[in-house]
């Protein structure tokens, strides 16, 4: 059950603008699957900001281009009184610095706009597409993309609705940028706002098809992925090297976007599809405040899907997001957050994993290289995790990872039927992996299970708290199975800082934090004042080990710490 390279045609209409069959492109991704229990409430506000004008920032230097149904195409475009007709004139145009296409908000409009290489490129006085008016532009694409941007930047995409046609849902973005340029460029400035994009095979996909060109200061806020077959937002680029990595784009931002009902293609039994937030071949990257859920459910694919993920990438930080209710039709994934194959020196906290099939976090790869390395799994929560397999754990490490920190984290699962997801599995050739001050909680289920029996210097586990809340309490340990906590840290030296032994087995009795420090997230998870947890936790510092500024709250952290994601009040 590992992800497989993924080989085709970059998705669009097939042709480049020269009418060129398009250059191919691969994504590869390596893969598993994985369970848990607890109900969780959630609310996330996404705001789509509908706007007609540019932002005050904007300073206009090109001319405004008007479309409406009700226009003339013999027109000049220049007032809304005087607008074109249909996209198909726009498309005459070679858009200069500045330029502004602007469709009447709440029309529809049949067709495409495409960007090539002599238009726009100027981030200082970008081309913008956009709505006028009141309420979303709708463009209803047929057969292809309903925007490509192609081997130039310097583009916003703003308030836009865009459909996709049956032909679109197979093989099309429904924004897509791409280049191929030669000499490693990077095209600066690409902003996609305030949209709602469905039907297409990815909702939008951003590609690099040769060496290092790619995409630089791309930004992705506040709006809607749903009801495409492979991907709401997906970045790619030519295949990794880890002895030489390069990486297509950089620094991209994707805020306040939600991601759903993106299915999966049934039909392809080898490669994942169905997943929320894609990111590959990408060194520096932030998503956060962002939600991916009911996702993959189509996928049968010996590879599955994932809400949210980034692979062949470095420099990334997913934090303050929720995946949930992501599932996969086959034995693979379906999981809420991943840092999958070649990722390195990113970082998976603070966000919100519930009832996924698959696991809540996955870290993993099973490439025989030191590619996945130096990243930090801190203050996440996984409640009801891994509900279709006992695989997974709903934290899963497997594979060739190297030196992980995992710590402050929140766990709690349960059986699903048949599935016994622990509350947090090991497998492979683990290296230099530290996982401490973690709760983890399995009803009917172990909370930490090892396929091997790892040694310290493959894993260091320090100061967390595994608890049986139903059930006898075990531990599986390569082919051993421990009963209590004492046998187990005597038979591994696990659990102990510099011979002191660390470690509890514990009810964390988790209480509601108080609603003056609450949010609109899961906080079920503090622990009662006089639990042992808080305060309770191995001093990380001490250790060489920096846990950040605040918990999964948004707190300051004090220095003695709770045990867990959640820090109990103190000094």
């Amino acid at each position: 059950m590992l992800k497989r390279r993924r080989d085709r045609t970059a998705p669009g209409d097939g042709l480049d603008f020269a009418g060129r069959p398009e250059a191919r492109y691969r994504r590869s991704r390596l893969r598993i699957t994985g369970p848990t229990a607890v109900m969780l409430t959630v609310l996330v506000p996404i705001a789509v900001h509908v706007m007609g004008t540019p932002p005050t920032d904007f300073v206009e230097r090109g001319r405004r281009y008007y479309i409406s149904p009700h226009g003339d195409d013999s027109s000049d475009a220049s007032s809304p009184a005087r607008a074109w007709r249909t996209l198909k004139r726009a498309r005459a145009i070679i858009f200069r610095p500045g330029d502004q296409i602007l469709l009447e908000g709440g029309a529809r409009f049949p067709g495409s706009i495409r960007l090539g290489p002599a238009a726009a490129g100027d981030p200082s006085n970008p081309v913008v597409v956009a709505s006028y008016g009141s309420g979303r532009a709708t463009i209803e694409a047929a057969g292809g993309s309903a925007i490509t941007v192609f081997d130039t930047a310097g583009v916003e995409i703003r308030n836009l609705v865009l459909t996709g046609d049956q032909a679109s849902y197979r093989s099309a973005g429904g924004i897509k940028l791409y280049s191929d340029l030669p000499g490693d460029r990077k095209l600066d400035h690409v902003v996609i706002s305030g949209f709602e994009v469905t039907g297409f095979q990815n909702g939008i996909e951003i590609g690099g098809g040769r060496g290092a060109t790619g995409f630089r200061d791309v930004a992705i806020r506040d709006g809607a992925l749903h009801g495409n077959r492979d991907a709401g937002l997906v970045t790619y680029g030519p295949p990794f090297n880890p002895t030489a990595p390069r990486y297509a784009h950089e620094s991209v931002s994707v805020s306040g976007v939600q991601a759903f009902d993106n299915l999966g293609n049934p039909d392809d039994q080898e490669i994942n599809s169905g997943s929320g937030v894609v990111l590959g071949s990408v060194r520096g990257a932030l998503v956060e405040h962002s939600t991916a859920h009911d996702n993959g459910a189509r996928c049968s694919a010996l590879t599955g899907p994932v809400g949210i993920w980034a692979y062949d990438s470095a420099d990334v930080v997913i934090q303050h997001n929720v995946a949930f209710h992501n599932r996969t039709a086959g034995s693979a994934d379906g999981g809420g957050f991943d840092l999958d194959q070649n990722v390195s020196s990113s970082v998976l906290q603070y966000n919100l994993s519930y009832e996924n099939s698959g696991a809540g976090y996955l870290i993993y790869s099973s490439l025989p290289n030191a590619a996945h390395t130096g990243n930090v799994v801190r203050f996440n929560i996984s409640g009801d995790d891994g509900r279709s397999s006992s695989f997974y754990g709903a934290i899963s490490v497997f594979g060739t990872v190297s030196h992980l920190q995992l710590y402050h984290n929140t766990v709690v699962v349960s059986g699903n039927g048949p599935n016994l997801p622990a509350a947090l599995a090991l497998h492979g050739p683990l290296s230099g992996i530290a996982i401490r001050n973690n709760v983890f909680v399995g009803n009917g289920t172990q909370p930490l299970s090892a396929s091997d029996a790892l040694r310290l210097d493959q894993v260091l586990l320090q100061g967390n708290d595994l608890f049986a809340a139903q059930g006898q309490w075990s531990i599986g340990w390569g082919t051993a199975t421990f009963a209590s906590m004492a046998d187990w840290r005597e038979a591994t030296g696990q659990e102990r800082v510099d011979g002191t032994d660390s470690g509890l087995s514990i009810d964390p009795g988790f209480i509601r934090a108080p609603a003056a420090l609450g949010t609109d997230r899961a906080v079920d998870y503090l622990p009662g004042a006089g639990s042992a947890l808080v305060g309770g936790a191995v001093d990380l510092r001490a250790l060489g080990v920096d846990p950040g500024p605040i918990d999964f709250l948004g707190r300051s952290l004090t220095r003695r710490m709770t045990v867990g994601a959640i820090q109990a009040p103190g000094k």
